[in-house]
């Protein structure tokens, strides 16, 4: 062997630590670079020469190569930061990205993700997350993954709305009232132009509030109440008549069908005041008719009687005399022909009679037999007695058409038993169509809920209207559906779920971020920009949900560190040093031995 060997030895000795001070360069370079992962050198022997010894022979090493440089893949500690994106790996695994457009993949652990101006989910260098597209499944109410990996994008930055399909009315209802009206529908006038659809004095209490329909649209759903016999109360549920488009139901136009969508009676226990029962009549029609119905008055008041449509009427088609008692606190109704008809009233003490030309016409007056215009109505006075304390008795026919919703409309009494379109989920629906398309689904069958259920009876909820003896108030209120909403924030869990908060108070699971690891994670290829690529040596990919298949959690508003420890390197360096130093001595020890060698010959 000669002393050239040696030099080619030392001369091995400082490649490979040169390479090596190129490594530990590189990690101090990135000890702030946001998911670096450091990298090792390890160093093996070359191949030795066999040479000949007094014992037989011996090898003599030939120096160092660099056997590996590897990467080390562990747990970088975590930095909070204020953006909810900012997201990093608590255990194994690599965020999945890719060139825009592209299927061109990458993988890695800085989870420094934003969204551009297209709303991708991208790194600061321009990859773009990936993931899988969530929707809610109606039936389980779960979100559920949806296709395949694909790149995370907004498509749209606004929120759906939703009609309202459930109304819950929790009220009490007082106990110690009396009734103001035999029926409330009667009185209900949803043709009126002074929008005063019902009297304040027709009812005992009532609520509102609003719904949405398919457009996001709001409305007003107001439900009346009045006290019943007994431990019961009347409700009808209505609406503004000028925004009610129902097609399904005969509603002529001027008449008060408009805006009334149910009517019903509720049932209370007597002695506890819980409620026990719930009726509702659904309104599918008219009829013609008039009906005479009393207003209450003191004995220093006129007394007025209107007349209706009512549906528990005897039809009067011809000329004729009909005696009414007029006792202000029943009615009784008779409907009205087109013929002229004579009739007589008595109150008991006092008595009259009138007769109404067949010739009549809304706008004209009949008082005492004489005509005069009134653009209101027919009104028809008698002066013959007196009701009482010298009070005068007053007809009105108002126009001469309907004018309320009593008894000459069609209603359909709903059964818990036999009509289950209208029996949805233990609760009596209502039909209301608000935007007047010809379309079936613009309208909306919405649920009644006055806090109790029906299944094979009915059963009060934890919550639930109540007829006490206190003022009639409004318990709680609320409508189910919501208008249209615009993307306010994201936040992202760690199940890796990406979530939009809405300014509709809406909160929709979006996207998934996947999550991939390798069987081979030293097998995987640096590309820079924090990139590894998938390599024959690595393996494919194992993709999942963050925390399953030996995946880890996402912890967002962090950002993972790199996983330097500089103090470890700084070390490295002094011994790399010190290895460097001693190599060059090599060389330059070898070149004296030379020196001396070839001063032999002189």
């Amino acid at each position: 062997m000669g002393l050239s060997s040696a030099l080619f030895s030392g001369i091995s000795g400082l490649s490979t630590l040169g390479n090596a001070m190129t490594v530990i360069g590189d990690n101090i370079a990135n000890v702030n670079t946001v998911g670096f992962k450091a990298s090792r050198v390890t160093f093996q022997d070359v191949l030795s020469q066999t040479v000949a010894t007094t014992a037989g022979t011996a090898q003599v090493g030939r120096g160092t190569s660099l056997a590996d440089i590897s990467a080390s893949f562990a747990q970088g500690s975590f930095e909070s930061t204020d953006c909810t994106t900012d997201l990093a790996i608590g255990g194994e695994g690599f965020f999945v990205v890719a060139e825009a457009g592209t299927e061109n993949v990458f993988y890695t652990r800085a989870g420094e993700f934003r969204f551009d101006k297209d709303g991708n989910f991208v790194t600061p260098g321009g990859y773009v997350g990936r993931g899988w597209l969530l929707e809610k499944n109606e039936t389980t109410g779960n979100w559920e993954d949806v296709g395949s990996i694909t790149d995370i994008k907004l498509q749209s930055f606004t929120s759906s709305p939703l009609a309202t399909d459930q109304i819950t009315i929790i009220t009490n209802l007082n106990s110690g009232v009396s009734s103001l009206r035999d029926d409330l529908a009667a009185v209900w006038k949803g043709s009126d132009t002074d929008d005063k659809y019902i009297g304040e004095n027709d009812y005992e209490y009532q609520t509102t509030l609003k719904v949405y329909d398919s457009l996001g649209s709001t409305h007003d759903i107001t439900i009346y109440y009045d006290k019943g016999t007994g431990s019961t109360y009347e409700y009808i549920v209505t609406c503004n008549p000028d925004e009610d488009s129902r097609t399904d139901v005969d509603l002529a136009t001027g008449d008060n069908g408009y805006g009334i969508l149910g009517k019903g009676i509720l049932t209370f226990n007597a002695a506890s005041g819980a409620i026990e029962g719930v009726t509702f009549s659904k309104f599918i029609g008219d009829g013609p008719g008039m009906d005479i119905t009393t207003d209450p008055s003191d004995s220093t008041s006129t007394s007025t009687v209107t007349l209706y449509h009512d549906l528990n009427t005897e039809t009067i088609a011809a000329t004729g005399t009909y005696t009414f008692t007029m006792d202000h606190t029943a009615d009784d109704a008779k409907t009205i022909g087109t013929d002229a008809i004579s009739i007589s009233w008595s109150d008991g003490a006092a008595t009259g009679s009138f007769t109404i030309p067949s010739d009549y016409s809304a706008g004209s007056v009949l008082v005492d037999g004489a005509d005069y215009n009134l653009p209101d109505g027919m009104e028809l006075t008698f002066g013959a007695g007196a009701l009482s304390g010298g009070d005068t008795f007053v007809a009105k026919i108002l126009a001469g058409d309907a004018n309320d919703l009593s008894s000459a409309h069609t209603w359909a009494d709903i059964s818990t038993t036999t009509e289950d379109k209208h029996l949805k989920d233990g609760y009596f629906t209502f039909n209301a169509d608000f935007l007047g398309g010809t379309a079936t689904d613009t309208s909306m069958d919405v649920k009644l809920d006055f806090g109790t259920n029906y299944t094979t009876s009915w059963v009060p909820c934890s919550l639930s209207t109540t007829q006490y003896s206190a003022s009639s108030t409004t318990v709680f209120q609320s409508a189910s559906g919501y208008g249209a909403g615009d993307l306010q924030s994201i936040t992202v869990g760690t199940d890796g779920v990406i979530t939009g908060q809405y300014s509709n108070g809406q909160v929709l699971s979006l996207y998934r971020v996947a999550l991939a690891k390798f069987q081979n994670t030293q097998g995987l290829y640096k590309v820079g920009g924090n990139l590894f690529r998938g390599t024959r040596l690595s393996g494919d990919p194992i993709t999942g949900k963050p925390g399953s298949s030996g995946l880890g959690s996402i912890s967002p508003s962090s950002l993972e560190q790199s996983n330097v420890d500089i103090a470890n390197e700084f070390v490295k360096m002094i011994t790399t040093q010190r290895g460097f130093q001693a190599n060059a001595k090599i060389i330059t020890v070898t070149d004296q031995m030379l020196g001396e060698l070839i001063a032999l010959k002189r």
